[in-house]
Parts: C-alpha cells; sequence; structure tokens
C-alpha cells in the first residue's frame, strides 16, 4: 500500500485592518512617554513610525506600536 505524500499547506491569515491611535494613544500604552518626547521621536525619524494623513494629522498603527515596545526589552542575564 502506498501513501502520496501531499506538502502541508499554511491557512491564509485573513488580512487584519489597522488600528489607528493617536499620539495620546500611544502615551497610554506606553507608561513614561509623553506627547513632546513622541513629537521629538517624530522629528529625529525614531520608532515608532508615524503616518500624517493631513498636514495636523498623526497616526500610529498600535500593532507597530506594541512591535516597538517589544523590541527594546532586555534578554534575561545568565
Amino acid at each position: 500500500m502506498s501513501a502520496e505524500v501531499v506538502p502541508i499547506r499554511r491557512a491564509k491569515q485573513p488580512k487584519r485592518e489597522p488600528v489607528w491611535i493617536s499620539p495620546a494613544q500611544v502615551c497610554e500604552r506606553v507608561p513614561g512617554l509623553t506627547e513632546e518626547i513622541l513629537s521629538q521621536r517624530r522629528k529625529d525619524n525614531l520608532r515608532p513610525r508615524f503616518h500624517k494623513p493631513s498636514q495636523k494629522t498623526v497616526i500610529y498603527e498600535q500593532s507597530e506600536v506594541d512591535d516597538w515596545v517589544e523590541s527594546t526589552g532586555s534578554s534575561p542575564r545568565k
């Protein structure tokens, strides 16, 4: 008896709709972060990445903010 080997296909993940948050909401998510610090980070072109759909509107994608915070974690000491 022989069996046919078929590669496993990964299920396609549905594309997540971005959740847009304001600078004030970013500061609520990240303890110690102020809107002034966040503004300076934009001027210095530092993370988190921001979007500017109009001249006076600045928004952030929530998952990018969470990824940025996660990337700042330290490794446990051995």
